[in-house]
């Protein structure tokens, strides 16, 4: 493809994405095809002969389109959103015409300088401490791909910290601290780095939130056993029920343990700092005190395209201790002078995509206080929805609302009648009714044996309408489930009488 065709090909392109935009309301939210659909659909080997980019296009709104799920489709309220607009579309096409694997400051200088100021312009929007600023020369921020990895390499760092302050210890004897609402990056962090996973508990009386007690607790036995627990990966909004774990009171509790490493995960609530009176309720405070990285995704509530993981740290020494490893056709004066940050020692890889260009985009267009517009819409469309399961005789939350995220469930009058284990029965029924529309997206989880819906508000084109288009289509599929079991139960009524 000469420069004329590839012209004419990304003008219709933008065309086609504009479009796909603006009847996105239009279409269905999930995917209808089945699995294996594309391999039935594609041939089995790779064209010999290169084919007209006329042709790929085609083919990709005949085949691919209808394999997508539209995350950025204003009736997607499953997961957490996936944050995009035009200006980090627009971004990331700027990266990608110059694919620059920016590994090292000589690399491409732009990438990462541009990385370093951004990071500290999103530091200072987050009310971030100065020590996390690259401009302090002690911590700093890097953009990593994904939450799971921010808390890999946190790991990572901290058991190095942890080997140097404790020498000695078998690798069989440290401990990773995670909860039962953390993130499964806490498990799978164990898995890739062959360590032991503790696990601890939370309980609904405390919103699910990791308390002091219970760590002061884990760290009496884990000593008493001759564990050497090195890394506790807190949580600022978990997935399943958006908790936040308490730590005014784990801070204080590891500030007498200083060998062990406080993680922050606040891959998704953590965009809510951006608006001063959330900062409380997001514990910034104990953040910047206690924290020794902290991870928020933009690729999430933050308005910029996947992949796109703010991670600052409170000592980037540790990082660089743990995974600098510089051969010679590496080396350069910047490097060996430390006038610059080498990136590729903040991260477990070598190359590195140019990600903080369509942060810098974002950030350029929206400003502040369109970040913060943002944040406050979706927040009140998660009210909105919140307020009318409140108000409805046939549902309830299970937990507190945590900002844009409501966990529910089915729970009608004749509720407190069923053992737990029938009421997880009725909710999964109805649930099975939503999870099969392709109007509308929600996921399941389970919090501690209770079968649950969540409600996850987030993406820039969801309004109010749409908010209670989404609590009527809850109330229908409800009536009909209700029906349902009602017929059940008068059947099993029946046959019981019959015996």
């Amino acid at each position: 493809m000469d420069i004329e065709r590839f012209r004419r090909a990304g003008y219709q392109a933008i065309d086609q994405i504009c479009e796909y935009y603006s009847t996105l309301h239009e279409r269905p939210v999930a995917s209808q095809v089945e699995p294996g659909y594309l391999r039935r659909a594609l041939p089995m080997e790779a064209p010999d002969v290169g084919q007209d980019i006329a042709l790929i296009v085609q083919d990709y709104h005949k085949y691919i389109m209808p394999g997508l799920v539209h995350w950025q489709h204003p009736s997607f309220f499953a997961y957490f959103p996936t944050g995009t607009n035009f200006g980090a579309i627009l971004g990331d096409l700027y990266a990608s015409s110059v694919p620059n694997p920016g590994f090292n400051w000589s690399a491409s200088p732009a990438c990462t300088e541009l990385e370093a100021v951004v990071m500290d312009w999103a530091a200072k929007m987050f009310g971030l401490d100065q020590i996390f600023y690259n401009t302090s020369e002690v911590g700093g921020g890097v953009i990593q791909t994904s939450a799971s990895d921010s808390a890999l390499v946190a790991t990572v760092a901290a058991r190095s910290r942890y080997r140097q302050q404790n020498p000695g210890i078998p690798t069989d004897k440290l401990l990773i601290y995670s909860t039962t609402q953390t993130h499964s990056l806490g498990k799978k962090t164990g898995v890739v780095l062959g360590l032991k996973v503790r696990v601890l508990g939370v309980t609904s009386e405390d919103k699910y939130a990791l308390r002091g007690c219970t760590l002061r607790q884990a760290l009496v036995e884990d000593k008493a056993a001759g564990l050497h627990p090195f890394i506790l990966i807190g949580t600022v909004g978990t997935t399943s029920s958006g908790a936040i774990d308490r730590l005014d009171e784990l801070g204080p509790i590891l500030a007498t343990h200083p060998s062990i490493w406080l993680h922050v995960d606040a891959a998704w609530a953590g965009m809510a700092m951006v608006c001063p009176e959330y900062r409380e309720l997001c514990l910034l405070e104990d953040i910047n005190k206690y924290g020794d990285s902290f991870c928020t995704n933009f690729h999430k509530w933050g308005l910029v395209s996947f992949d796109c993981s703010g991670f600052w740290v409170r000592d980037r020494r540790n990082l660089t201790n743990a995974l600098d490893i510089t051969p010679e056709f590496l080396r350069t004066k910047h490097g060996d002078a430390g006038t610059v940050p080498d990136y590729r020692n903040w991260q477990l890889g070598l190359g590195r995509k140019f990600r903080s260009l369509k942060l810098w985009f974002v950030l350029r267009s929206y400003g502040v206080e369109g970040f913060q517009r943002h944040i406050r819409q979706t927040i009140k469309h998660s009210n909105l929805f919140a307020s009318l399961i409140h108000g409805s005789t046939a549902f309830a939350l299970v937990t507190p609302p945590s900002f844009t995220l409501s966990v529910f469930r089915l729970e009608p009058p004749f509720a407190t009648s069923l053992p737990l284990e029938r009421l997880n029965e009725l909710n999964k029924m109805f649930y099975g009714r939503i999870s099969a529309r392709s109007d509308i997206a929600l996921t399941q989880t389970d919090l501690n044996g209770i079968f649950c819906i969540r409600m996850a508000v987030g993406t820039e084109r969801t309004s109010e309408d749409h908010i209670r288009r989404a609590y009527n289509i809850l109330c229908q599929e409800a009536k009909i489930v209700l029906e349902e079991w009602e017929e059940r139960s008068r059947a099993r009524t029946k046959v019981r009488s019959k015996l």
